[in-house]
């Protein structure tokens, strides 16, 4: 009996020593840190609060927003992607510090206007650098929120894509030259597909055109800047939206090629290096790109054409789809 108790003892002290060498050679696991972070930062507050009337409290000058996030948010984007409309003269100064953005106005707020702060992606959290995508803040100087819109796409003529880094405008005035001299009153960034929206617009007529934004100017400032406009005023409405589709070209092909190698040299001519610029085979580019345009000419002669005559218009190359409708005859200012 004993030497049965006696063996039992021992087997279940084998166990026990197994157990313990066994675990004495398991990897130590660190624990997991649960499921990643997806989420965008979320606005807790505002002050003053968004869609606020009568802002600032009739003084126009000075004025701070603050916003507070649930976590802290990443600065180092918000300044770049910020539009404010109507287009201030003096941009805004804009800074994150652990979870709070602050926007100071530093340009002298209009009377009875309907303001918009379009962060567009600038906001993101710290640590996943998820974006708070199209956030918008809203406040009105007067005692209403105008509710205008105008949505659209611009497409490049060449290729029928897409180019991100256009941007659309609105202007007030239809003259020619306003385009080129004129800070627009409204501006806003298509995206990837092209798309743009505007939205609390003050009802009116404008003329509306996209381009590339060179150098941040809003302004056309060169035949080689892709470049595009309607043939017909935009009429904003109150709570009333309009779709405008765009097409962009630019009346010169950019021809300035990029050189490889170190003695390279800067502009289109190549000087400055031994790398230099193949002349040739960019001017062969440049005609390729060019002829890939619809070329046509009409039967007028010195800009003058006999009211008893037929209209015509001759292209160059066979078109797969022609719609008489889409031709309008429009006087400098796009009149009809």
């Amino acid at each position: 009996m004993k030497l049965q108790k006696g063996l039992l003892f021992l087997f279940f002290a084998l166990l026990i020593i197994g157990a313990i060498a066994h675990s004495g050679c398991a990897n130590i696991v660190p624990p997991s840190g649960g499921p990643k972070d997806t989420i965008p930062p979320v606005l807790i507050s505002v002050t003053p609060s968004d869609l606020t009337k009568h802002f600032g409290g009739g003084k126009m000058t000075g004025q701070k927003i603050i916003f507070k996030f649930d976590e802290y948010i990443d600065p180092k984007d918000i300044r770049t992607n910020l539009v404010v409309n109507p287009l201030p003269k003096v941009d805004p100064i804009a800074d994150g510090h652990l979870q709070l953005l602050t926007v100071r106005l530093k340009d002298t707020l209009q009377p009875n206007t309907t303001y918009s702060l379009n962060f567009y992606n600038g906001v993101k959290d710290v640590n996943e650098g998820n974006v708070l995508k199209n956030f918008t803040y809203v406040f009105s100087t007067g005692d209403h929120i105008d509710s205008g819109q105008v949505a659209g796409q611009v497409i490049l003529a060449l290729t029928g894509k897409a180019d991100s880094s256009m941007v659309v405008v609105l202007h007030k005035k239809f003259d020619d030259s306003a385009v080129v001299k004129d800070r627009p009153r409204y501006l806003t960034k298509v995206d990837t597909n092209g798309r743009f929206s505007f939205n609390y617009l003050e009802p009116g007529r404008y003329a509306i055109y996209a381009m590339k934004d060179e150098g941040g100017s809003h302004k056309y400032l060169s035949k080689s800047q892709l470049f595009a406009f309607s043939d017909s005023a935009v009429v904003v409405h109150t709570n009333y939206g309009s779709f405008v589709t765009m097409y962009a070209y630019s009346e010169i092909p950019d021809t300035k090629s990029k050189t490889s190698g170190s003695g390279s040299g800067s502009g289109s001519n190549g000087s400055g290096g031994s790398g230099g610029t193949n002349k040739s085979s960019s001017s062969s580019r440049s005609k390729k790109e060019k002829d890939k345009r619809l070329q046509l000419s009409v039967n007028v002669a010195n800009n003058v054409f006999d009211a008893l005559d037929t209209f015509r218009v001759t292209f160059t190359q066979g078109l797969k789809l022609f719609d008489s409708t889409q031709i309008r005859f429009t006087d400098a200012n796009f009149k009809g």
